[in-house]
């Protein structure tokens, strides 16, 4: 079993900044990679940004020059740094992890729960 806590979400005026985190616990032999996805009401989840565990980093043009994401590998976390927030960042954020079964060597994914992101004056 993996669990992942995701943490850092709330409420934020327009301009400011929030920084979300997502550790990942229980039989993981190797992390792939580590992201973030975002959905706002009656929109499709979408990506934000992720990052494989050797730090090639992917984002989406809306959040590009904003938000940086980061990885620990030896905490096996990963966090995204949020600046300059619009209102259009609100969204519930999921944490996604990749990653190498202890056991039996297969690839999974597996989603958090989600945390809000509020932006708002």
């Amino acid at each position: 079993q993996v669990r992942l806590a995701e943490s850092g979400g709330g409420l934020v005026q327009p301009g400011g900044s929030l920084r979300l985190s997502c550790a990942a616990s229980g039989s993981i032999f190797s992390i792939n990679r580590m992201g973030w996805y975002r959905q706002a009401p009656g929109e499709e989840r979408e990506l934000v940004a992720d990052i494989t565990n050797s730090g090639s980093t992917n984002y989406a043009d809306s959040v590009k020059g904003r938000f940086t994401i980061s990885i620990d590998n030896a905490k096996n976390t990963v966090y995204l740094q949020m600046n300059s927030l619009k209102p259009e960042d609100t969204a519930v954020y999921y944490c996604k992890l990749g990653w190498t079964a202890m056991w039996t060597r297969v690839y999974r994914e597996a989603w958090g729960q989600g945390t809000l992101v509020t932006v708002s004056s």
